[in-house]
């Protein structure tokens, strides 16, 4: 077998080697960030495999890639086109639930979930930190932290209340009625 066969991504492997070379990352930080094991992040790097498409989402959002450079590892790695929009719901003013489609790029495509949360509130605002135990002592670490005034913190909860409330309990389908015969 030729080398080219034992390396069907090499271009793929050479942008994400000068990526991390760039940001002057070892391989053991970057395959942290986005959770792999140190040799298939070496084995992507040797364009021997392509990382599947959650993974190559992570590690484009690990190296911050404008839309353009996303779009070009993306291809490279063998993929082709973008990432589907999500459905997501939202209460309107009225508290009904508005199905709404967002565009979730390669960017912020991660969802990361949490075990713990910290709330802490002052003068400017409210800020949350979405916390996961880690490490040997399952020490608190921040996953993401958002910051919002204290009305927005409120319309928050109103929102979460309302659309668990109507999680729990889904609305009876509504039936047409049938034609009259007349």
């Amino acid at each position: 077998m030729g080398k080219a066969n034992q390396q069907p991504y090499r271009s793929f492997g050479e942008v994400l080697k000068k990526l991390r070379a760039n940001a002057s990352k070892t391989h053991a930080e970057v395959s942290g960030a986005v959770e792999i094991d140190e040799n298939r992040l070496k084995s992507y790097e040797n364009g021997e495999q392509r990382p599947s498409e959650d993974i190559l989402m992570l590690l484009i959002q690990h190296f911050d890639l404008k839309d353009d450079q996303a779009d070009e590892l993306w291809k490279l790695a063998g993929y082709s086109g973008q990432p589907e929009e999500e459905q997501f719901f939202i209460n309107d003013e009225s508290g009904n639930a508005q199905q709404v489609t967002v565009g979730v790029t390669p960017q912020d495509a991660r969802i990361v979930y949490t075990d713990m949360i910290q709330v802490m509130v002052n003068n400017y605002g409210v800020i949350i930190n979405f916390l996961q135990g880690a490490g040997p002592a399952n020490q608190p670490l921040a996953v993401s932290r958002v910051g919002m005034s204290k009305e927005h913190a409120r319309s928050v909860l109103e929102v979460l209340k309302k659309t668990l409330d109507q999680s729990d309990n889904p609305p009876e389908p509504k039936h047409l009625k049938a034609p009259s015969k007349d």
